[in-house]
């Protein structure tokens, strides 16, 4: 039986889960490991920071994923198509692990987030 996301620790796992997708996707994960080359020991930590924070008001993220959004796409042209499949992918990963409130949440979060910055990269 599924749980709902409670805490760090569920963060951390669906983080964990999406990322080792993305590392292997061949649609986007070119732009993780070849374009941006993520060091993913210092990523995914800022990653639980980030989401953490998203869901449980943490105030523990310090970032700036707009510019480093906008830096990558000046290496690699972004299109609408990566963040469809982004979020496609990170939907999918909600779904398998949890349901609940902050499931729901997390994606819905995830949504506005992505067409944000798709809106404000590709401007």
């Amino acid at each position: 039986m599924k749980t709902d996301i409670r805490n760090r620790k569920d963060i951390e796992k669906l983080v964990n889960t999406f990322y080792d997708k993305i590392k292997t996707d061949a649609v986007i994960g070119y732009l993780f490991n070849d374009v941006a080359k993520v060091n993913w020991e210092k990523h995914l930590p800022k990653m639980y920071d980030f989401w953490e924070n998203i869901l449980f008001y943490t105030a523990d993220y310090d970032g700036n994923p707009m510019e480093k959004h906008k830096e990558l796409h000046q290496k690699s042209p972004l299109n609408p198509s990566h963040f469809n499949h982004w979020n496609m992918l990170f939907t999918k990963t909600v779904d398998e692990i949890f349901e609940g409130k902050k499931a729901d949440e997390i994606k819905n979060r995830a949504l506005n987030i992505s067409a944000a910055m798709m809106y404000k990269t590709l401007m």
